[in-house]
């Protein structure tokens, strides 16, 4: 899923073309880092301690089950907005262009979402059961799908407005999401009812989506209505990005402060906005937009500052090697057995180890096998973005 936008699957044997901020690369790597099993590292550690806090970290590698937040439930969130903010790196204004110059943009759009919601597809019918031939049974919605679509509009907008509509688009789609969760009527429901069946978002997706929904629920959580807000994470994005790159008279420190009090400022908002319009994950609440977006910003005002202003930055290569191959390690998690490889590769390791160590030396061998191809990717330059 590298938030690096090329003209299709890219296999490029050079380096990127532009020059890239490290710390972007390494918080995309270190998001990617729990999907290829980090998140298994702390129930393996309570395994091996008994430590009690172990298991509290182990709860927040879980996504919540419907209202409420865990660091977990960041990591969809927070590629998004870091997709925005790569574009927001680079920005263009297309609108002024003759309308030739601009076709090879506008058709790249098309063909990145286009792309992305065919490999969603893939992703979700991956481990061995297939894509079904019923377009009926197949589950259209998806990660990459709001990936794709989010990046799209937040493109447009920043081809073809000013940072100023950017703002009051970005301010009207979360007043705009709340006050149509709250107040607006339905067929056969009620506003405001914040349930997985009873929401509007359940009732917008019964009329447009295809397909079918996640495990047949009645609300996708990557559906048709709650897709509008997830626009938000990627224009914060391009809001941090246009700022990142510009000159500040203070210097880059001023940068890191005031990403990290905006980071903050967006949490408070949230969490205060919480007993109104609970936070969650599956409705992509507006608050769950600003809880993200704030928690977004304090990880990327880090590693900036630790990464790029203190230039302490060669730990982050483990990250790195992850976060310019993103796509692989994505679609490798639905489409490649790893706990295979690494049972065929590290089994008789494991085995020699005292069985309360067990789960964690085989956690260590699978996140290390996704590692090596990875960096032996990333040796010989073989970036695959879309």
């Amino acid at each position: 899923m590298s938030a690096e936008a090329a003209a299709n699957i890219e296999l490029k044997q050079d380096k990127p073309s532009k020059p890239r901020l490290m710390s972007l690369d390494a918080l995309r790597g270190f998001d990617m880092f729990w999907i290829i099993g980090g998140e298994g590292l702390f129930a393996a550690m309570f395994a091996l301690t008994g430590w009690a806090g172990w298991q509290i970290a182990a709860g927040q590698m879980l996504h919540s089950q419907w209202h409420g937040f865990t660091l977990y439930d960041l990591i969809f969130p927070l590629f998004i907005f870091l997709s925005g903010v790569a574009l927001g790196l680079s920005p263009k204004r297309l609108d002024k262009l003759p309308l030739q110059q601009r076709m090879p943009l506008y058709r790249h759009a098309f063909k990145r979402l286009a792309l992305l919601i065919g490999l969603g597809v893939l992703y979700n019918h991956g481990w061995g059961t297939g894509v079904p031939v019923d377009p009926e049974q197949v589950r259209f919605s998806s990660v990459l799908a709001r990936i794709g679509f989010a990046w799209f509009f937040a493109a447009f907008l920043v081809w073809h407005t000013s940072l100023r509509t950017q703002i009051i688009t970005t301010i009207g789609l979360l007043v705009g999401y709340s006050l149509l969760l709250c107040f607006m009527p339905f067929p056969g429901g009620q506003a405001g009812i914040f349930t997985m069946d009873g929401s509007i978002n359940a009732y917008i997706d019964g009329l447009l989506r295809p397909g079918i929904a996640y495990q047949n629920r009645p609300l996708d959580p990557e559906g048709v209505l709650s897709t509008i807000p997830a626009v938000v994470n990627a224009l914060i994005g391009v809001f941090v990005g246009q700022f990142i790159v510009k000159q500040h008279p203070k210097g880059d420190w001023a940068k890191v402060l005031i990403m990290t009090l905006s980071g903050l400022v967006l949490l408070a908002l949230g969490w205060l906005l919480n007993p109104i319009i609970p936070v969650n994950k599956d409705l992509w609440s507006s608050s769950f937009v600003l809880v993200t977006s704030g928690w977004s910003l304090l990880f990327l005002a880090l590693f900036y500052a630790v990464i790029d202003v203190l230039k302490w930055q060669k730990w982050a290569f483990v990250f790195v090697v992850i976060g310019t191959n993103a796509i692989i390690v994505y679609l490798g998690s639905s489409l490649i057995d790893w706990h295979y490889i690494t049972r065929s590769m590290f089994g008789g390791v494991i085995q020699a180890f005292p069985d309360s160590a067990q789960q964690l030396v085989s956690v260590i061998g699978f996140i290390t096998v996704q590692w090596l191809i990875l960096l032996w990717m990333y040796r010989r330059k073989i970036f695959i973005r879309i």
